[in-house]
Parts: structure tokens; sequence; C-alpha cells
């Protein structure tokens, strides 16, 4: 059940009790300690990496099953809860709006009060990673949530959410630094959601050469750049439900002047200049497609992956034994949690609950 990837949710408004949101903090506290201290810290960030795991722990603090608010009230309720644990030296940065804005800003003071020595290369992954999810997949989801946990030896996972306000749907993006071979190629290893379209994905595992075409381009004086998008422009295939049109050149022009100065080695440093946003990556690939020939990949992650099968037997039927199996591993949890009995008496009776319908 150890996956990364996507998930779809519906867009719900609202926001958790207080009341609610104590004992979430509570229980997620001590169900993460037990985790850790059974099979480490690693583990931790495995299972937050997994869009499965992440839904059942969301459904254990007793939030809503299946709504947006799950991945930002659980992880509100996580990063509060694990400060009652700092021998633990997991840390999670970041959250929801204005507050995602300030990860970089918590990582390095985390690092620095904790003698943590990686700090910048933390913080540029957290940034990596928020670039790739909103600009290079154009999914039609804006990122309106980041979190980047870490461990004191570098270890890390990400989980952010992105907005799609026109189909009231968001999007979770789950990353987990131990499977990421390169930043840049794939690094999502599998994806769970339902809702699938033609994306512009400049992360596809075929898109390695266009990422160096790119590049290449990226290295071309700005002057001679905006000369070759002109030509793209007047050989547009028609095949292409996206087009050069929108695009402003002058601006674009800025962008590619700063490109330039910083001589970029890699797709990765291409990201990270400022600027470098989902247009400008669009019209990039566009113009290295037309000048190169490289092909641009339109495929969205997004695919179905499912742990225990469905209840219509759709894409398998669900097997009984394995579910019980994962309800049995999470009673286990819970009744070693040093929690009050009636928060462990309730998550209990909802796991029983959850039972009860598959019988």
């Amino acid at each position: 059940m150890r996956r990364t990837g996507l998930t779809d949710l519906p867009l719900h408004t609202g926001k958790a009790p207080r009341w609610l949101f104590e004992r979430m903090k509570s229980l997620a506290a001590e169900v993460l300690y037990l985790i850790a201290l059974e099979y480490g810290t690693a583990e931790v960030l495995r299972r937050f990496s997994d869009p499965f795991w992440f839904q059942a722990f969301g459904c254990l603090l007793g939030f809503d099953w299946h709504s947006s608010g799950i991945t930002t009230t659980v992880m509100g309720a996580v990063k509060e809860g694990l400060k009652k644990y700092p021998e633990l030296n997991l840390f999670v940065a970041g959250g929801k709006g204005k507050t995602s804005l300030k990860t970089p800003e918590e990582i390095a003071n985390t690092c620095e009060k904790k003698g943590i020595s990686h700090g910048n290369r933390l913080i540029k992954l957290s940034r990596l990673a928020a670039k790739i999810d909103n600009s290079a997949v154009q999914d039609g989801f804006s990122l309106y949530h980041h979190t980047f946990i870490f461990t004191a030896d570098g270890s890390w996972a990400v989980i952010q959410q992105g907005l799609d306000d026109k189909r009231l749907l968001a999007r979770r993006y789950h990353w987990l630094g131990e499977r990421v071979k390169k930043m840049t190629i794939e690094p999502h290893a599998a994806v769970c959601c339902d809702v699938r379209k033609p994306t512009l994905n400049l992360v596809d595992k075929t898109a390695k050469e266009l990422q160096s075409s790119m590049v290449e381009l990226a290295l071309l004086h700005p002057e001679r750049l905006a000369a070759e998008m002109e030509l793209a422009r007047l050989s547009m295939p028609r095949r292409h439900h996206i087009s050069l049109e929108d695009i402003d050149i002058k601006r674009f022009k800025t962008t590619m002047e700063k490109a330039y100065e910083n001589q970029v080695k890699d797709f990765e440093e291409l990201l990270a200049v400022k600027g470098a946003g989902a247009k400008f990556l669009r019209a990039l690939a566009l113009t290295a497609e037309i000048v190169h020939g490289k092909r641009i990949s339109f495929k969205d992650p997004a695919r179905y992956a499912f742990a225990h099968g469905g209840k219509d037997g759709h894409p398998f039927p669900v097997n009984r034994k394995i579910y019980d199996h994962t309800i049995e591993t999470l009673k286990e949890i819970i009744s070693r949690a040093k929690v009050g009995e009636v928060e462990k008496s309730k998550a209990l009776k909802r796991l029983a609950r959850l039972q009860e319908r598959l019988t």
C-alpha cells in the first residue's frame, strides 16, 4: 500500500470545530508516535506519501472522509500535534494559503534550531516540488496548500493540494523523497484519482529530450529566441489545443533574459528561474517542439490505483482478508495509543462500522 501520487477530491467549504481539531491533534500525535516508535520516522514519511493511508488516517481522526478539507485540516493537526514529541525529530513546515509561503522560512528556522546542516537542500526540494505540480504539470489545478515533512537526517515527503474552481475539485499531490530518482522525471510513482483530461506534462518519462531542448532554447539570446517563437507561431500544427496566441512575447523575453543570464544547465535549474511559470513553460515547450521536433506529452499523470478494490467489483472485488488485516492493524495501533478512552472508543467504533458494511 506504499504509493505516492495524486488524489482528486470534491471541494467542500467550512472548517473543523475547535473541539474536534483539538482531539485530532492529540490522536494524530499518538498514532504517529507509535508508528515512529515501532518502525522509525522514515516509515511515517512513507505513510504520508500513500494517498490511501492518508485518506484512512483522516477518517480515523474523525474528519470528513472524502472532501478537500481533509488535506488541510489533517496536516494542520499533524503539524501542531507533533510538537508534543520533539524527540522524534519529525517536522512539518508550511500549510494552507499564506502559510504555505512561509515554508522556506519555517524549514530554515527548524534546521537552525535543531542544528540540521542541510536546510538549503530541503528548501530547494520544497520549492521545486511546488513549482513542478503548479507549472510543469498543467492539469488545471492551482496550488493553495503545501506542506513539507522532513526528519533530522534529511529524509522528506511533500503533501500539497491544488484547486480547480471551475469544476469545484481539489487535487492532492503526494511525494516521497526516497522514491524520487530525479525530481523532473515522473516524481509521482503512482496516482489515485477519478478525473483525467489532456494535461501538458513536462515531467513525463517521455519528456527528457523535450526538457533538453527547452534548456537549449533558454541559452539562446532572448532576441533570437523571440524570433524563433514568431516562426513557431506561423507553423503551429493544428493538432494542438494549446497555442502561442495568448503568450505575451515582451513578458516572455523578460523571463528569458533571467534564464539567459543564469545560463541554466538543466530543466531543474530552468524551473527555478523567477517568472518561469505555467505560461512561460508552455510557450517554451511548444517552441521546442516546432524548432527541434521534440514531442510534447499531454498525458495526465493521474490514473486509477486502488488498495482494496471496489464494492461493485471494479476494478476488482474487495479482498476481505486484506481489508480485515488493514482494519486489525489500525485497531492494534489505536489500542496501544496513549490517548483517552473516549477518543480510542470512538475510533474503534468507526472502524467497526466500516467493517460491518463489508460483511
